[in-house]
């Protein structure tokens, strides 16, 4: 087995519409260990099974700690934009019932920018529920908002296209052969992205001159592509996308040295 990690550690935890994600990273902030999963415990910010939260975050924690050799005492977590205080407490319950203290709740596209170190533009988090805007000036925050519309909406119109249970479109979405087929099927819902965030940006009168996209969901074949075309800025998408939010979210872990 190998020697457990020595040094500070930093933990976030992403409760996903779609997906749970915990992941651990050491005193030079590189990722260590990590896990996801499929869960169906939180919609569009809300915790929905709450119980069912915590017994999948808690079984996650004890996999991860046994990998490492090491106990997880706190996390960060974070939350889409805009969510009401008492619902990004209850996430906070969640991360603390499973056996973490939760040292703070971040706003999900400011937690992607933790990691991207992004100075203007904006970036767009496509979670499962819901596309979570933040734009950026001079490396600060000056505009979030949040609006449903998400991974989850991709997977209900596959259903309904291709007559079959939301479960089983959700595990054909993920594979890449399938992504070039079922791209006009999707295609509507990403322009629908592209149209939360160009309103927002008007709405929010800054200037932006570029979009970086992050959350699994972004991953899909075309979703740049389709994103450049509709708001006629440049697009990027960083690799393993789906990451980025969890790893910022774990970059805001803010504890004490009696923690380690």
């Amino acid at each position: 087995m190998a020697e457990a990690p020595q040094g500070r550690l930093q933990v976030g935890i992403d409760l996903g519409t779609a997906y749970l994600v915990l992941v651990v990273l050491n005193e030079d902030q590189q990722p260590l260990a990590g896990e996801y999963q499929f869960a169906q415990v939180v919609r569009d910010g809300l915790v929905v099974d709450f119980l069912g939260a915590i017994d999948l975050l808690t079984a996650m924690k004890r996999r991860v700690e046994k990998r490492l050799g090491r106990q997880l005492d706190h996390a960060a977590s974070g939350f889409p934009p805009g969510v009401h205080p008492v619902e990004v407490r209850a996430t906070a319950n969640v991360v603390e019932a499973a056996g973490f203290r939760c040292t703070k709740m971040v706003a999900e596209p400011t937690a992607a920018n933790t990691l991207l170190r992004l100075q203007n533009g904006a970036i767009v988090d496509v979670g499962g529920g819901t596309t979570g805007i933040a734009i950026l000036q001079d490396g600060e925050v000056v505009y979030t908002a949040d609006e449903p519309t998400g991974g989850t909406h991709f997977s209900l119109v596959i259903a309904g296209a291709q007559d079959i249970s939301f479960e089983a479109a959700e595990e054909m979405k993920v594979i890449p052969a399938n992504q070039a087929r079922l791209f006009p099927v999707v295609r509507p819902v990403m322009e629908k992205v592209a149209n939360i965030a160009a309103r927002h940006i008007a709405i929010s009168q800054v200037p932006v001159d570029r979009l970086t996209i992050v959350g699994g969901t972004s991953a899909f074949h075309g979703m740049a592509e389709v994103v450049e075309q509709y708001t006629g800025l440049p697009t990027l998408i960083p690799d393993r996308p789906v990451f980025v939010t969890p790893l910022g979210i774990a970059m805001n872990d803010e504890h004490s040295e009696m923690d380690d």
